[in-house]
């Protein structure tokens, strides 16, 4: 199989670079500096063991490619470019039949958040979600920091719905050769959610940053979680069970010089990328609540204010904690 890694940031970084070291055909597709970054030296991939250069190669989409009937489409942007992805991959002629991407491939969504795996299916006939536990940080074009160790990250596969299968078995094979904890599991979804309501905190990580004071917000940010996904009948992990598959295989440890950034939210405002993930996030417990009457002012307040710190460009870490407060007070 060859891994058509699509979105080159921290995720799809490490995913393509640990599978490209593991001997596995890889096409990494990035934009922008970072597509320059990598085609004109290689990615750099910084982990606890050391800086490699990878050469992998590297495409800016799919008119520069040629799709075979062995490729595995594997879905590593944030949530809200999912629909672009979906739009320029899914008519995508494959090998001499022609026929659609959608209609012929895999489509693996390696990506936070609960959204991705029904928005593929309206398209896809084959969808793959993973559920992505995976330190990683992508602040600089070309370079990855990937600070998992001894495996970069633990990763619960599984098709979408139910059934598991040879491509999930492939799957987990080959990201568990790759320097991956990497388990099936045809509750995917589950463990998914189990993930939403942990990323919950992206949000507040990326107004306030590592700075103290937060854990009641934390704490109330997954009760509103779990309130949500109860009221709407929706199964979830707990931390124990996640703790207890995880064990000690991935640990975060320092890379580089420097101290380990933010959440993936908190880079995306570093950064002042073209979007933020909140509105998949706390926006999803957000739309479940209005739908089930269940209020989640700390939620709402946290996504507005990622919004709105996006909106102005005011980079990571733009608010102090007395504020949130506040503003979850006047949300309430």
């Amino acid at each position: 199989m060859r891994y058509v890694v699509i979105g080159a940031g921290a995720v799809g970084g490490t995913l393509g670079g640990r599978l490209f070291e593991a001997g596995h055909d890889v096409v990494l597709v990035a934009r922008g500096a970072h597509l320059d970054a990598i085609r004109d030296r290689g990615l750099v991939l910084e982990t606890p063991d050391g800086s490699s250069t990878l050469p992998v190669p590297a495409v800016g989409g799919p008119d520069e490619l040629t799709l075979t009937d062995d490729d595995v489409l594997v879905s590593a942007v944030k949530s809200q470019d999912t629909r672009s992805v979906l739009d320029a991959w899914a008519d995508v002629p494959v090998g001499a039949s022609g026929a659609p991407a959608a209609h012929r491939l895999p489509f693996v969504t390696a990506q936070n958040g609960v959204a991705n795996e029904h928005a593929a299916l309206r398209v896809f006939r084959r969808v793959y979600g993973v559920c992505v536990w995976l330190p990683a940080s992508y602040l600089t074009p070309g370079t990855v920091q990937a600070e998992g160790y001894p495996s970069s990250g633990f990763l619960t596969v599984g098709r979408v719905p139910g059934a598991l299968d040879d491509v999930t078995a492939r799957l987990v094979a080959d990201l568990g050769a790759s320097r991956f904890l990497a388990v099936e599991d045809a509750e995917v979804m589950r463990w998914k959610y189990g993930k939403l309501l942990s990323n919950l905190g992206n949000g507040l990580d990326a107004l306030v940053g590592g700075a103290s004071g937060t854990r009641e917000l934390l704490d109330e940010l997954r009760a509103e979680g779990e309130a949500v996904l109860t009221a709407a009948g929706i199964d979830f992990s707990t931390p124990a069970q996640e703790q207890e598959r995880r064990g000690d295989a991935v640990q975060v440890r320092p890379v580089g010089a420097g101290p380990r950034g933010g959440s993936s939210t908190w880079q995306s405002l570093a950064r002042g990328t073209d979007g933020i993930e909140v509105d998949w996030l706390n926006g999803e417990i957000a739309l479940l609540g209005r739908l089930h009457g269940v209020p989640t002012p700390v939620n709402d307040a946290v996504q507005a204010a990622a919004r709105e710190a996006h909106r102005q460009g005011r980079g990571a870490a733009p608010y102090d904690v007395a504020t949130v407060h506040e503003l979850v007070a006047a949300a309430r």
